[in-house]
């Protein structure tokens, strides 16, 4: 769902208040805080913007922070980050490579 299609569903259930069950005025305030939560900088395509505050929602963070991790996963694994927990020689490892 776009930003602009919440803030119609806000702004229609703000209008019809008496009528709304309890029940749906708690979901539209939890996405009301996951969404004020998530306010940033960063512009995004739609598709995008909603696919990352889908994923966001499901993993519980907010969306900044999950493109920071993907964003470093992404430096790591191309190498323009140095690789976090790297092992040295005395470090023990278990297994078979």
């Amino acid at each position: 769902m776009s930003r602009h299609q919440f803030v119609q569903e806000l702004e229609s259930t703000a209008n019809h208040i008496a009528d709304a069950p309890r029940a749906d005025l708690q979901v539209l305030l939890r996405r009301a805080a996951l969404f004020l939560r998530n306010v940033g900088g960063l512009s995004l395509e739609p598709r995008t913007e909603e696919i990352l505050a889908g994923l966001a929602a499901e993993m519980g963070k907010g969306k900044l922070d999950l493109v920071e991790t993907i964003l470093d996963d992404w430096l790591v694994a191309n190498a323009y980050l140095p690789v976090p927990h790297a092992l040295d020689e005395e470090s023990a490892v278990e297994g078979n490579a």
